[in-house]
């Protein structure tokens, strides 16, 4: 589905990649109706954007069921259609073992990770189905189908949104509605911020090369609901670990095992 003229709700488009997907279909002829849990990152894409009247801001917390049906009946109602929807929103754990990890953090990653996901999905669906076209995406992460030391229900979390958008395409074929699922790697994004989350990561990693920046992968992100691409793996690290996971999974999994405990010094 080609963004001009079409109506596109994004989430978590307060910063990083979200905001990056709002700003680029604007100027791709798209009205964005842009989610974040945060008004002032919403103001400052807002901002950004020149103050676009084919943008309109929401303060939304997608985890929470009731907040997600209300802001589609509302943006329904004032503006007649939505003809596709980026589940962008996204936070990690902390960085530390599930036998360590608090089951109230578990919950909050699920929630808005996978449950964020599938309400705005249902949410929307009715409405997409009466469209002469419609596009769901859905980003994943690399981390949902490769172990990552300290972010198992985070990536658990992600392996559900790839499924739920693999299935759901199944469901919907010979619809006028398509979906996409988004696999990325790692992306300088504030996303251990966001996610109230620290990690001694040392910035000069020489993995930082291998990183997408937000212009970059917001572009691969819209490209994939151009391009009707079911799945879509983005990135140099998660490209080249999906290929070395499919050959042997257990010398990936070592390998992003050593290459977590290097960055750590």
């Amino acid at each position: 589905m080609k963004a001009q003229g079409k109506h596109i709700v994004v989430t978590g488009g307060g910063n990083g990649v979200g905001r990056e997907l709002t700003l680029q279909l604007l100027e791709k002829g798209a009205t964005v109706f842009v989610v974040d849990i945060s008004e002032e990152a919403l103001n400052e894409t807002a901002k950004l954007s020149g103050s676009s009247k084919r943008l309109f801001t929401y303060v939304v917390d997608i985890s929470n069921r009731e907040e997600v049906f209300a802001f589609a009946k509302k943006v329904i109602k004032e503006h007649g259609k939505v003809d596709g929807i980026i589940n962008n929103a996204g936070i990690i754990q902390p960085f530390i073992p599930i036998n360590e990890l608090e089951l109230d953090r578990i919950d909050k990653v699920m929630d808005i990770n996978f449950y964020g996901t599938l309400y705005m999905i249902k949410a929307f669906l009715p409405q997409l189905l009466t469209r002469p076209e419609a596009h769901i995406v859905n980003v994943s992460s690399m981390g949902g189908f490769l172990p990552v030391p300290g972010q198992s229900v985070y990536g658990a979390s992600k392996a559900a949104v790839k499924l739920l958008s693999e299935g759901l395409s199944s469901e919907l074929k010979g619809s006028n509605v398509k979906v996409s699922v988004v696999i990325p790697g790692g992306i300088e994004t504030g996303i251990k911020i966001n996610s109230s989350v620290s990690h001694n990561v040392s910035a000069d990693s020489s993995k930082s090369n291998m990183l997408l920046s937000p212009v970059v992968a917001a572009k691969l992100v819209i490209k994939a609901m151009e391009k009707n691409r079911l799945r879509s793996y983005i990135g140099k690290d998660c490209n080249a670990m999906n290929v070395l996971y499919r050959i042997n999974s257990f010398f990936a999994m070592n390998m992003i095992n050593r290459i977590m405990i290097a960055s750590e010094h």
